[in-house]
């Protein structure tokens, strides 16, 4: 079969691999859509330790087309949209309800072969079943969607709050969609793209900014939300946040990234800060909700490409071009 291979580090091709097979409990599925992301980038670059050459790809949908010999919960022509997340399910975090913090984490497209390819493997639990009205090119949203699912979980946002966004690419644009249906007064986004600042206008944010020092908010918000991994965002997000506020660090960093902390602030004001890693019980309601229409994939998908443009679909991924770019088999 044909997929994308990131053969070393900065080395991307599309090339001819062996087709996959199921082991007892897994499905193959015929790729729809792989959505790009960027933690596509960071293996790219020899981060998160990947043990290359690997097959990329965590964000895709499809049909399946074969079963293992254990699996009864699926059939052959099911439409399914694909959690990536291995777990180990032995370790502390994983007995304790921390799966995602795992000992031994692992995933479809990070540790093993994933969906930037024409056919792919995944364990029968991890698949979720989509309605017929969901389009399955579309349905690569999914994945993202539940890791800002995820993010809310950890804000624990309240009715009323003030929320104040760092990038408005596709995770940013998520967590503005997620911000207006949990009760938030006012979303906020800022970016240095314009064109992105004009999507975000779109979704209906209350305003919009290319530094938050151009925001009328002097006692800060309530929640800050960083989805860029920039240090300088992070470093101006910290300094934005009202007393008793939350900042969650939910955009990826590489890791030389460094800010500064006051720990005197955030004994004074009550801040909050925290993280928010991958995905967490949170697919399965990223599914319904992105089936009763909390997205419109119009906005978020910006660009579909054959699968042979998958290199230079990460190039224009990495230079902040488009939304979400999907690559289609």
């Amino acid at each position: 079969m044909k997929a994308a291979l990131i053969e070393s580090v900065g080395s991307v091709a599309v090339t001819t691999v062996p087709d996959p097979a199921p082991g007892p409990a897994d499905i193959v599925v015929k790729v729809a859509a792989c959505g790009l992301c960027g933690t596509d980038l960071h293996i790219r670059e020899g981060e998160f330790a990947p043990r290359l050459p690997l097959v990329p790809g965590h964000e895709f949908a499809g049909e399946v087309v074969a079963l293992g010999r254990e699996v009864n919960a699926l059939a052959v022509g099911d439409r399914v949209a694909v959690d990536p997340s291995l777990y180990c399910h032995a370790c502390r975090y994983c007995r304790t309800g921390h799966a995602n913090l795992c000992d031994r984490w692992a995933a479809i497209g990070v540790s093993v072969a994933g969906g930037a390819a024409e056919y792919a493997v995944a364990p029968a639990a991890n698949c979720v079943r989509l309605p017929d009205h969901v389009g399955l090119q579309d349905a690569a949203l999914i994945e993202p969607l539940s890791c800002a699912i995820r993010g809310y979980d950890v804000l624990r946002s309240t009715l009323g709050a003030r929320v104040l966004i760092y990038g408005s690419g596709t995770m940013g644009l998520m967590m503005l969609e997620l911000a207006k249906r949990t009760g938030a007064s006012g979303v906020d986004v800022v970016d240095v793209n314009p064109d992105r600042l004009a999507t975000a206008r779109t979704l209906g944010c209350s305003a919009t900014a290319a530094s938050a020092a151009e925001l009328d908010r002097p006692e800060g918000w309530e929640f800050v939300i960083d989805a860029t991994g920039n240090a300088a965002a992070i470093q101006d997000g910290l300094g934005r946040v009202a007393k008793a506020g939350t900042f969650l660090q939910f955009g990826v960093s590489d890791y030389a990234t460094r800010a500064t902390i006051e720990p005197y602030k955030i004994y004074n004001r009550e801040i909050t800060i925290t993280g928010s890693m991958a995905v967490l019980h949170s697919y399965e309601r990223a599914a319904d909700l992105f089936a009763a229409g909390v997205l419109d994939p119009a906005v978020f998908i910006s660009d579909r490409l054959p699968l042979d443009d998958y290199p230079a679909a990460l190039d224009r991924f990495a230079a902040g071009v488009g939304r979400k770019i999907v690559v289609v088999p």
